[in-house]
């Protein structure tokens, strides 16, 4: 057996002792147990979602790799393509809607208001309130015999009969995107009141010193240092309401008539209740250009912001 005779070289420190001492290494520990759970429940989901997009498998029954007939057929399918009209008509009203409402709810309850703490807690309810009970909520208020809606105008002599409010195409679309832009809005309005609670209140008193009005403080001042985070925000807005389902689906299930069919309910009509998964699968894949470009848009927001505090890179 051999010995360290004194004064001989250290003894080798061992992979887990390099590895702790490393920052890189320590980091990589951290972040492996988050890693696998992505890679279960996340890639694995995707890759066999974009699989089956290239075959013919249906439910009960193993598909063969047919590659891009699927998505042949959905080039030439007049009900996707309006899926991907509502969709898009839906995702870009109602995330402006909630944009300019959050904004302004946000600016309001920035000021110094009596109960504000009170205001600031109530405003999240929409949001956390579960989204089949909000769809349910609005299936009763846009009732087509009962709505309270209807109820109220026919009370003030507005109108005559009760409003068709999710039998008629366009009154439909209208009734979904309030839906959604009722649900939104808080999250909306609570982010951007973060975002201008870090802007210095110095800045704003400086600039009325120097007899900036309330706009040009708000343009000069507020947008500018709040362009990051409404980057971030409205990203996830505009992901939420891009894969928005659970609202569509207990209001109109894409009727009337296909009028509010999302990608997100026609995939999963096509795919569960018909049984076509390959063919659900491929408009499910479909969707992924569209949720890139607004992952995109928030990459570069961030970029944006690390160009704000001083980064180089």
């Amino acid at each position: 057996m051999s010995t360290i005779t004194a004064g001989g070289p250290p003894p080798k420190p061992s992979f887990f002792e390099r590895l702790s001492q490393s920052r890189n290494g320590l980091g990589f520990l951290f972040m492996l147990p988050a890693a696998i759970f992505l890679l279960c429940f996340l890639t694995y989901p995707l890759g066999l979602g974009v699989w089956l997009g290239f075959t013919d498998t249906r439910i009960g029954r193993p598909g063969i790799f047919i590659g891009l007939e699927n998505y042949q057929y959905l080039m030439e399918d007049r009900v996707f393509w309006l899926s991907v009209f509502n969709t898009v008509v839906y995702t870009v009203v109602a995330s402006i809607l909630k944009f300019a409402l959050g904004l302004w709810l946000a600016i309001i309850l920035n000021e110094h208001l009596p109960f504000k703490t009170f205001f600031r807690a109530i405003i999240l309810l929409p949001w956390v309130v579960p989204t089949v009970l909000s769809a349910l909520a609005f299936w009763w208020i846009f009732d087509s015999q009962f709505s309270i809606i209807s109820w109220v105008l026919m009370q003030a002599g507005l109108i005559d009969a009760p409003i068709n409010f999710l039998g008629d195409p366009t009154n439909a679309r209208i009734s979904v995107i309030a839906a959604n832009v009722w649900r939104g809005i808080p999250f909306v309005a609570i982010s951007l009141l973060a975002g201008l609670q870090t802007i210095p209140v110095s800045l704003h008193e400086a600039a009325a010193l120097d007899g900036a009005t309330s706009w040009q403080r708000f343009r000069r001042i507020t947008l500018p240092l709040l362009t990051p985070i409404i980057a971030v925000v409205m990203t996830f807005s505009v992901l939420f309401t891009f894969t928005d389902f659970q609202l569509i689906y207990v209001l109109t299930k894409g009727g009337p008539v296909n009028a509010t069919h999302l990608m997100a309910t026609l995939s999963f009509q096509r795919g569960i209740p018909g049984g076509a998964l390959g063919e659900g699968a491929a408009i499910a894949v479909a969707m992924v250009p569209f949720l890139l470009a607004a992952i995109l848009f928030s990459f570069f927001g961030l970029q944006r912001r690390k160009w704000q505090q001083g980064a180089t890179d």
